[in-house]
């Protein structure tokens, strides 16, 4: 009995320091240098995980070039400033491609202007840059069901941008003022990334979308292109093969995927002899 417990015992330190060795690898061993892919999907809400995918791979030396695909509408300011602050941070370090895909517009195109590269599809939506705020008001619709909002407030403007009540002309221009200045701000990221006037970017800062081929037209994207395009693009910059190996987000690795058999290819490129079968014995 004690001498099977050691060897279940030995078996799981053994395991433990394969998981070790294999997370080992996964993070800091990898011997070729590669291009990476970071997807920004969907509204922009949060920038968290996106600068941290951004933030790794400019400090992993194995990764030369940075590929950010962009399918996005655009979403809160703050976020939009903040993944625009880290791409550009990345540009000084190392080429970052741009890649749209069917939309890439207002803040989806911000992130994208600090790029080395922009690359379109020719029918992707981007632009739109301006800023926009809908308030909705349900003043009349509270009148008619009896309903009615009792405000207590310590400014007199601490209320603006109510929908239980219409807007006043001093309120429109109090948000008017905010909004152009947060315009003011967009146009100067552009103008900044683009190396652009902010006068050439005012004439294209009314909102409007534009085209891939627009777009290209209006200076505002480098080339016409495809992901896949994208990607040799930026090998090339990096001075690397277009077929060079393209890599997304990591996952962890665990016991569980020991056991499932799931080996990272770095070690497996490492020791290609190397096979290790697992199974569950009932």
């Amino acid at each position: 009995m004690k001498k099977g417990c050691l060897i279940i015992t030995g078996l799981m330190v053994l395991l433990v320091i394969i998981s070790l060795v294999l997370t080992l690898f996964q993070k800091n061993l990898s011997l070729k240098s590669k291009i990476a892919l970071v997807r920004v999907e969907g509204p922009i809400i949060d920038s968290k995980d996106v600068i941290e995918e951004i933030r790794d791979y400019t400090r992993d030396r194995s990764i030369k070039a940075i590929v950010l695909r962009v399918d996005s509408p655009g979403g809160a300011v703050a976020p939009s400033q903040e993944i625009y602050a880290e791409v550009k941070k990345a540009v000084a370090r190392k080429k970052v491609v741009v890649s749209m895909g069917s939309v890439a517009a207002s803040g989806g195109y911000y992130i994208s202007a600090p790029a080395t590269k922009i690359m379109a599809n020719p029918g992707t939506l981007t632009g739109s840059i301006g800023v926009i705020m809908e308030i909705p008001n349900v003043e009349e619709l509270m009148k008619k069901i009896g309903v009615r909002s009792e405000v207590v407030k310590s400014g007199r403007n601490k209320d603006v941008g109510s929908m239980f009540r219409t807007m006043k002309e001093e309120d429109r221009e109090l948000l008017q003022g905010v909004l152009d200045n947060v315009h003011a701000q967009f146009i100067r990221a552009v103008a900044e990334g683009r190396k652009m006037t902010p006068e050439a970017v005012k004439l294209l800062a009314d909102g409007r979308i534009f085209t891939g081929e627009q777009a290209l037209q209006n200076g505002l994207i480098d080339e016409i292109g495809t992901l896949d395009d994208a990607e040799k693009a930026a090998a090339r910059l990096a001075g690397l093969p277009e077929d060079s190996e393209v890599v997304t987000k990591k996952e962890k690795m665990s016991l569980f995927d020991l056991f499932r058999g799931k080996i990272p290819k770095e070690f497996t490129d490492l020791f290609p002899a190397v096979k290790i079968k697992y199974q569950y014995v009932p």
